[in-house]
């Protein structure tokens, strides 16, 4: 049986997000998503400073490494596959990470709104 092709927010196929740190859901490298992904882990955002503390104070520490699953902290400047509801509620409050569109999802689409996400491209989608 053949794997079906994840496509992104664009309608194509869909890009890894970072092998180091490796993410996604799946650990894969991509921000794929599956029936047992109830968090919909499928935006692929650089990380800031700003948002990392935004999420600390939701309750989700990104920056600290948890060693014992695998998890080295994340860092200014690093891919990470967010839910797709935590970015929406940052975008909210102002302090939205970059999204890098050809690594996010078409998931993420029943979520967070497209112009939202182009806003706040890596690159200007044109």
């Amino acid at each position: 049986m053949e794997k079906k092709v994840s496509l992104n927010v664009l309608g194509t196929t869909l890009a890894d997000c970072s092998h180091d740190p490796k993410t996604g859901f799946y650990r894969s490298g991509c921000c794929e998503t599956g029936p047992d992904d109830l968090g919909v882990h499928t935006v692929c955002a650089v990380m800031t400073e700003e948002f990392l503390a935004f999420s600390q104070s939701r309750g989700n520490d990104l920056s600290t490494p948890r060693p014992e699953f695998g998890f080295p902290g994340l860092q200014e400047g690093d891919r990470w596959c967010l839910c797709a509801a935590r970015w929406r509620e940052a975008w909210e409050a102002d302090c939205a990470p970059r999204v890098v569109l050809e690594a996010t999802h078409e998931k993420t689409l029943n979520i967070v709104p497209f112009d939202a996400l182009k806003a706040h491209a890596v690159e200007r989608f044109h």
